[in-house]
Formats: structure tokens, C-alpha cells, sequence
């Protein structure tokens, strides 16, 4: 089949899925209040591979079907850098407000797609499993989620490394059928409007016999019973794009997922009671990598926007003339810029791996993975500060239309743009810099790799210390 249209998948969005918002649970997220528009701004991204102009750009083509370029197997240099133009291209469409478009997954399935014989030393059967579910995504151009962590009631639980059986995913009993599991998973953005949910362990499970039951990869529809998804509050409350420029387009949804005796098909499952070979699945398959080079491309893309929304704020009232100002909008720029170049040296210096596949040299995307979190808070206070009071003074749209409209017309234009066109214009900063979207995207880019402790100490671990500590060492034992 190939790619779907917008159409195509909001069609199959309408099923039973069984997805809770606000203590209710929703009869169609195509049309529910507040979640509707989301999926519609996917629908319309999903078009666009049809479009004649992009059709190589974010496509190839296999067995005479066009498919998503992000599940494209990069077997040579050239073919890396078309999947990373392509996840530029599609996080540009978001200016990178969207943290799970299709591509991100798709990295991800890819990688374990081609490196299939890295699961079969479970089981044969589950190399075989995900060849064919990479298969069956590719060519059905499927939406997927996922979510990797378990809850833990108890820290020092969790230090051990260990899970709790009362909120945890696990394994409750084999079937001839399958595998049953019960339990909640924390985190699926993008969960209410994705086709699957692909659910793999956390790679911090501790090898264990006593975590056996909780060590397990599998994917399944997200309208399979037994499995429903609890959603955070909506930060699309139904304005316009004018006065919600972002949270009107882009409220991907973030939900806790509960499993309640759910049934994985044994065609299903990717890895089973093995947690070392769980916690090696996403380095070994290099996916961690695939899908850091999807996520630096985002960044770059969201990056760009924030400059961009800082000089047009600024020469809105000619302060880009002023130095300091400019000083200010330099970090933004600085901060764009040290992405691209993390990214072009990724791709440009691309190594071959044992699956026959090429991948962007790790070193810089970590170092992208491990700043960005630090950046971003930097960005959005850029706006803040250039904004400052006038990011609060901005009234909606509706009052150009009603008897304040001429008050509204003349005390809110500035030197460089008229009144309507400054409103929508600050509250774009608004809705980006001050509002519960924007809190929630500052929020998402802490932690969106996991932990910043974690990450920083996974990248000491992984650096390349002994050629560097053997320059000091040198110069200590040199004699002249």
C-alpha cells in the first residue's frame, strides 16, 4: 500500500480505542473538543507526501509503492543524509512543536527491522516477528507511539532496580495464543491519535531472574482490549490560530498507558523474560542512534523558528537595532547553529555497522541529545525577555471585531507593524514562551531522552577518555 493519506488515517483513528481526557472517556478523537484539530494537523503532514515537489525529498520508491524515507535502510552514505533531509523537511512543518511525527518511530523500527538477528538470540521466532513487523508498517505507513517507562511507588525500589508488581507492566501468564500483561506504562505522547504502540523495556532494567516478568518488547493497535490511555489536561481550549497560534495546530497529547490483562499475540512479541538482552536492544541495534539523528534534525528545525520569532519580535520595533538586543538574539543563533553543525558532522562522517547499515557518527548527536535540554530553557527566556510585559498585553481576536476595535487599532501598533499583525505576532510568543503549551514543551525537552543525569553519565562512560588522558599522561613523563 505505501503511503496513506491524511484521510486514510484519520479513518483508522476511528475505532475502539479506548482513550480517557477530563474524567470522561472519548467516543472519536477525530472530533472530540480539544483533541481534534492535533490529528487533523498530522492528516494534513501525512498529504504532503503525495505532493509532486516533496515526493523525493520525504519518499523512495520500493516495489513500485512510494514509502516514508525515514524507514528507508541507509545503505550508503547518500541514503543517511536523504533521511536526514527528510526529517528536517518534516519537523519544519511543526517548526519542531511536534516531538512525535511518524519518522521519529519509524527511525526506531527501522533499526530493529534490519537488525532483526540481534533479537533472534532469544528466539528465532522473534527475529522473524520483526521483520515482518517492519513490514507491515512500512508498507501500511502506520503512526506509531511507544513508552518505555514503569511507574515506581517506591525510590529506594527503584535504586535497586527493581520494579513493583502492583503499578508495573509484566508478564502474568502464557497462552498458546500469547502473552498476557498487566500493568501501566508511563509516558505515550502522541498515544490517542497513533495507529500502534510499540512498548519495550526501559534500558535501565536491572538483569535479574526477579525481573524477568517485567523484561518484554511487543507492539499492538492502540484499539486492542484491554488497553486504554488516561490523557493529561488539553492545551487546545478551542481558540483560533490567531490567538493560539501553536496549541490550536499542535497538542500532540501525552497518556499513562494501562494494560488490564491485555493479550499480545505471540507474532507479536520482539523480546521475552531476557533482561540483558532488553537492555542492549536499542545500542546494539544502533535505533539510539537513528532515532538521536531524527531528534537533532527536530531541534535544528525548532531552533530556526525561536530565531526567527525573535528578530521579526524585534524588528517589529526596530530594538534590532539596538546591541544588546542583538546580543541577545546572537545566543538564539549560536544555539541553531551548534545544532547544525552537531548534525553535518554526524552524517558527513557516517560509519558503516555490523547490519550493513550506515549511521551517523554517535559522538556529536549525544552532545546535541545531552545541550539541547540546557538550551532550550535559554530560548524561551530569550522571548521572555524581549517580550517582557507585552507578551501579557495582547488582546484576542475577537476584540478587532466588536465597539473597542478602534482603541484596539490605534494603542496596539508598533513602528513596523500594525496593530492586528503585533497582536498575532505576540501572542504566537505568547502561546510559545508563557502558556500551558509552552510550559509543557520546556517541560518535554528536559526530559525527552530521559533523565539529564543519566544522559550525562551514559555520554562519560561512552567518551573516548584514554587518548586524551594519554596527552596529559605524556607530558607528565616527557623529559624535555
Amino acid at each position: 500500500m505505501g503511503i496513506r493519506t491524511g484521510d486514510a488515517y484519520l479513518a483508522g483513528l476511528r475505532d475502539d480505542r479506548e482513550i480517557w481526557i477530563h474524567g470522561q472517556r472519548v467516543d472519536d478523537v477525530t472530533t472530540h473538543p480539544g483533541m481534534a484539530r492535533g490529528p487533523r494537523t498530522l492528516a494534513r503532514f501525512m498529504d504532503k507526501q503525495f505532493d509532486p515537489a516533496l515526493s523525493d525529498l520525504i519518499t523512495y520508491e520500493e516495489d513500485g509503492e512510494r514509502i516514508a524515507m525515514s524507514f528507508l535502510p541507509p545503505k550508503t552514505p547518500e541514503d543517511l543524509r536523504r533521511r536526514g533531509a527528510a526529517y528536517y523537511e518534516w519537523a519544519r512543518w511543526s517548526n519542531g512543536m511536534l516531538g512525535r511525527t511518524p519518522d521519529y518511530k519509524n527511525a526506531s523500527i527501522m533499526a530493529f527491522g534490519t537488525a532483526a538477528e540481534f533479537l533472534g538470540q532469544g528466539r528465532s521466532d522473534f527475529a522473524a516477528n520483526m521483520r515482518a513487523y517492519y513490514d507491515e508498517v512500512r508498507k501500511g505507513d502506520k503512526v506509531l507511539t511507544h513508552t518505555l517507562v514503569n511507574p515506581q511507588i517506591s525510590l529506594e525500589l527503584a535504586r535497586e532496580g527493581k520494579y513493583s508488581g502492583d503499578v508495573a507492566l509484566k508478564i502474568v501468564k502464557e497462552t498458546d495464543a500469547g502473552v498476557i500483561v498487566n500493568g501501566a506504562r508511563l509516558l505515550a505522547t502522541l498515544g490517542p491519535f497513533a495507529d500502534e504502540i510499540e512498548v519495550f523495556p526501559s534500558t535501565l532494567l536491572k538483569a535479574s531472574d526477579e525481573n524477568e516478568p517485567f523484561a518484554i518488547a511487543f507492539a499492538l493497535p492502540v484499539s486492542t482490549p484491554g488497553l486504554r490511555m488516561i490523557c493529561r489536561d488539553t492545551y487546545d481550549h478551542g481558540k483560533s490560530h490567531f490567538d493560539a497560534p501553536l496549541s490550536s495546530r499542535y497538542e500532540e497529547l501525552d497518556a499513562v498507558v494501562i494494560f488490564e490483562n491485555v493479550l499480545v499475540p505471540w507474532e507479536r512479541v520482539f523480546m521475552y523474560r531476557d533482561p540483558t538482552l532488553c537492555n542492549q536492544a536499542f545500542a546494539k541495534s544502533n535505533a539510539i542512534v537513528h532515532m538521536m539523528h531524527q531528534v537533532a534534525a527536530g531541534k535544528l528545525a525548532k531552533a530556526e523558528f525561536v530565531v526567527g520569532l525573535l528578530c521579526a519580535m524585534a524588528r517589529a520595533t526596530n530594538k534590532d537595532k539596538d546591541m544588546a538586543v542583538k546580543g541577545q538574539i546572537a545566543e538564539a543563533m549560536w544555539i541553531a547553529e551548534s545544532i547544525r553543525a552537531f548534525l553535518f558532522s554526524a552524517e558527513h562522517q557516517a560509519e558503516l555497522d555490523e547490519w550493513g547499515n550506515y549511521i551517523p557518527l554517535r559522538r556529536p548527536l549525544d552532545t546535541s541529545r545531552n545541550l539541547f535540554p540546557k538550551m532550550y530553557p535559554r530560548l524561551v527566556e530569550l522571548v521572555q525577555l524581549l517580550g517582557s510585559s507585552s507578551l501579557m498585553a495582547t488582546p484576542s481576536e475577537a476584540d478587532f471585531n466588536n465597539e473597542l476595535a478602534p482603541d484596539v487599532e490605534r494603542y496596539f501598533q508598533v513602528v513596523n507593524l500594525n496593530s492586528h499583525d503585533r497582536v498575532g505576532l505576540f501572542r504566537l510568543a505568547h502561546d510559545f514562551a508563557v502558556s500551558g503549551f509552552g510550559g509543557r514543551q520546556a517541560l518535554y525537552e528536559r526530559f525527552f531522552f530521559g533523565p539529564p543525569a543519566v544522559l550525562a553519565s551514559v555520554y562519560f562512560d561512552l567518551y573516548d577518555k584514554d587518548e586524551m588522558i594519554g596527552r596529559v599522561e605524556d607530558l607528565l613523563d616527557s623529559a624535555d
